[in-house]
């Protein structure tokens, strides 16, 4: 694998435990939407899962510690840019994402704040990975070209969501500066 100089993340299961309920209708609704424009509901059904959400503990310290290290970190998600700016509020998050990308700015869903990300950040796609927790984050990862990393939250469902071949797999936020190392380290060695 080549080098990690950038991370995407999908707040949503990646920094914080949402309310399960409404983010099930959601997901629903954006595979079925598509592209299309939402309504002003949505984006407030939005805000208030946003309101509802527990931040993940180790969230700050590994965001301190990947910047630290150097690595771009956006935001990149289909949620709207009022949501996301109010979980980064909520949660003092602003400070450690280099850009926010959301349905909004980026122009659409899906692979595309991932694909607005790459492209404005100047990463090469095969430099980047994507962190996710479900099977649709995984194959949108894969069609904007970046590797897909499942944040393991449940034991049962990412046994499920393993079997559709993500990059690698955490379990803690903590590990993917360890996960970046690794890589660091096996690339440096060379081809054995």
């Amino acid at each position: 694998m080549q080098a990690i100089e950038g991370i995407l993340i999908e707040p949503v299961g990646c920094l914080a435990e949402f309310p399960p309920g409404p983010f099930q209708w959601y997901w629903n609704l954006l595979q079925s939407m598509g592209e299309s424009s939402f309504s002003p509901s949505v984006e407030a059904l939005e805000i208030e899962a946003v309101n509802a959400a527990s931040i993940y503990a180790d969230a700050v310290p590994a965001l301190r510690e990947l910047r630290a290290m150097g690595v771009h970190l956006s935001i990149a998600s289909s949620l709207s840019e009022a949501a996301i700016a109010r979980f980064l509020e909520k949660h003092c998050l602003g400070e450690f994402f280099a850009a926010v990308w959301n349905r909004d700015n980026a122009g659409g869903v899906r692979a595309v704040p991932l694909v607005r990300a790459v492209q404005c950040a100047s990463l090469q796609p095969q430099n980047v990975m994507f962190l996710t927790d479900t099977a649709e984050g995984i194959k949108i990862a894969r069609s904007a070209g970046v590797h897909p990393v499942l944040m393991m939250n449940d034991p049962d469902e990412a046994r499920r969501l393993a079997m559709h071949n993500p990059a690698g797999g955490v379990v803690s936020l903590h590990e993917i500066s360890d996960f970046i190392r690794l890589i660091a380290a096996q690339n440096s060695r060379g081809p054995r």
